[in-house]
């Protein structure tokens, strides 16, 4: 069998290596860290966690939930090891990012079909590949990719949340719980009342920001929205955003707050805390004034700054196949935040399609188009049939599966009734597909 190569050690690039090597493929995994690091990743270890430590929730009520027992399914690499290094949060999978790495990198590092390599891959070879190489892909193969494709990328900002240190936070004034009860009460809770709320949102759009990497206008991408660009969106963005207090009740007056601001575990050891949506471009000293506002966060001390990088991605319904084929060449796979999959959870799946359907090309076999009514088949599908000039990354929801059926009175499903039957639909034709192969 001819050889793979996979450029990229993310979470992308690490579920196409193993889904390719367990597919009889040889892999040889090329990533350039600790060698050249990037500005955002801290250790040469693969499958780096540079933003949140979470891979969202974990049960079948969300689509991620649903996108994770497809996952499971198909001996997905990077579920085994968030499994593993699973810390409480409530009904959401967070993992020890550190331990969470050390597991990827040592089940790859010990596979009979694998060799990674430390080394920086500048332009894409002739020979089969998967590009997984991420949203921070170096200046060398971008230009490569460029030229390749012929296609141009598309580019937006992504803003990471502070990290603060669990001794400097005061517990007599934070309270446990998680939003509505659901799973374990696995966060920290800061209640804001109205004038704590106002006076909170003043201090971000008074301080001062760091400067973007160039001088256009920041493309933020919604879902990972900077705290301070939401603030200047109205009076109540953040309080109908990150900072909501419905579904927490601040046992101090056994209702739910005007606003509060979450701190989610960071490590199995609950030294490390992260505040949930709290991304942000604020220069460091004045993330630290501006937190030290919010209750029990008067002495905090930030373990890691928030910051922001850009990122980039390819105008997919141009160059890709749902297959993560481009169509250019049938050897030639992309993987991961660059073809337009939001999120970690996400971007492994597309990896696991691609690696998948990698191991089959070079087998002689036709790569595998997942069926709509899955999560992997709606993304797949998303990346590859949306609007070419307004193509935007996206994350797995229910809105990108099928419509579901009509109810036979001819009223509407309620929000409710429709996760018990996306799922049972999903699960039917998943099934069914597999059994197929």
């Amino acid at each position: 069998m001819n050889e793979l190569t996979v450029i990229g050690g993310g979470l992308a690039g690490c579920e196409a290596a193993w889904q390719a090597a367990q597919g009889g493929a040889r892999v040889k995994l090329y990533e350039m860290r600790p060698q050249k690091q990037t500005k955002v990743h801290q250790t040469g270890n693969l499958a780096e966690l540079v933003c949140s430590n979470s891979l969202k929730s974990n049960t079948l009520d969300k689509a991620t939930g649903l996108l994770k027992w497809e996952m499971r399914h198909l001996d997905s690499i990077i579920l085994q090891a968030a499994d593993e290094s699973a810390v409480p949060a409530g009904s959401a999978l967070a993992v020890d990012r550190e331990k969470f790495a050390r597991g990827v990198t040592c089940r790859l590092e010990n596979h009979p079909n694998i060799e990674i390599v430390r080394e920086e891959i500048t332009e894409i070879p002739s020979t089969p590949c998967i590009v997984a190489s991420g949203p921070l892909s170096s200046e060398a193969l971008s230009v490569s990719i460029q030229s390749t494709l012929g296609s141009g990328f598309l580019n937006f900002f992504d803003a990471v949340a502070p990290v603060v240190d669990a001794d400097s936070l005061d517990y007599d004034t934070l309270f446990l719980a998680s939003r509505y009860d659901k799973g374990d009460a696995a966060y920290w809770n800061s209640a804001l009342s109205e004038a704590k709320y106002d006076e909170l949102r003043d201090a971000l759009l008074s301080a001062e920001k760091a400067e973007a990497h160039n001088d256009e206008d920041v493309p933020y991408f919604e879902s990972c929205m900077p705290i301070e660009e939401l603030a200047t969106r109205g009076r109540l963005t953040m309080r109908f955003g990150p900072l909501r207090g419905a579904g927490l009740t601040d046992p101090t007056t056994d209702r739910w707050p005007f606003a509060a601001v979450q701190l989610r575990s960071e490590n199995l050891e609950n030294t490390m805390f992260n505040l949930v949506g709290f991304q942000t471009r604020l220069k460091w000293v004045e993330q630290t004034r501006v937190l030290r506002l919010i209750p029990g966060l008067e002495n905090v001390e930030i373990v890691r700054f928030g910051v922001i990088h850009k990122n980039i991605f390819l105008n997919s319904p141009s160059v890709l196949r749902s297959t993560f084929q481009t169509q250019i060449r049938d050897d030639l796979f992309f993987a991961g935040q660059l073809t337009g999959v939001e999120g970690y959870l996400e971007s492994a799946a597309a990896g696991l399609i691609a690696g998948r359907n990698a191991a089959r090309v070079l087998n002689d076999q036709q790569p595998l188009i997942w069926p709509r009514e899955t999560v992997l088949g709606s993304l797949s599908h998303y990346i590859t049939s949306a609007d070419a000039k307004h193509f935007q990354p996206m994350n797995s929801n229910w809105a990108l599966l099928p419509p579901l059926e009509p109810r036979s009175d001819g009223k509407k499903w309620k929000k409710d009734q429709k996760a018990p039957l996306f799922v049972e639909r999903a699960q039917k034709a998943f099934e069914a597909f597999v059994m197929a192969l």
